[in-house]
């Protein structure tokens, strides 16, 4: 199984991105085997959060670990590739990784951004 997770930087001591969209990095990382990549999250213009979605979707993740949440396209994006969104995460890729594999991470049911909700 795979993970993808927002990231200020390209290793696993980088932390967690606020911003999903914007996020300068992903990592993708793979629980069975243990390995990473660094994903540059090569964004400009607007539709961020729905080209990340589709660039995680292209590498097979299942879930996608933010410091945040995430907008109401990016969420239909990512949804509609069946990774399920877990938001709100503070720290290091390391610790969320390792809390990933505890079983101590949930899965965020209200993860869109403020500011972007459908009023």
């Amino acid at each position: 199984m795979k993970i993808g997770i927002a990231s200020t930087g390209t290793d696993m001591d980088s932390q967690i991105s606020e911003r999903f969209g914007r996020a300068p990095y992903f990592i993708i990382y793979d629980v069975e085997s243990g390995s990473f990549e660094a994903v540059p999250n090569e964004v400009s213009g607007g539709g961020a959060g729905v080209k990340a979605g589709m660039t995680l979707a292209s590498k097979g993740i299942e879930f996608v670990i933010t410091g945040g949440g995430v907008g109401p396209n990016a969420y239909e994006a990512l949804n509609s590739a069946g990774i399920k969104i877990i938001g709100n995460t503070k720290g290091t890729v390391k610790d969320a990784v390792e809390r990933f594999k505890k079983g101590e991470l949930q899965v965020t049911q209200d993860i869109l951004v403020e500011g972007k909700h459908e009023h």
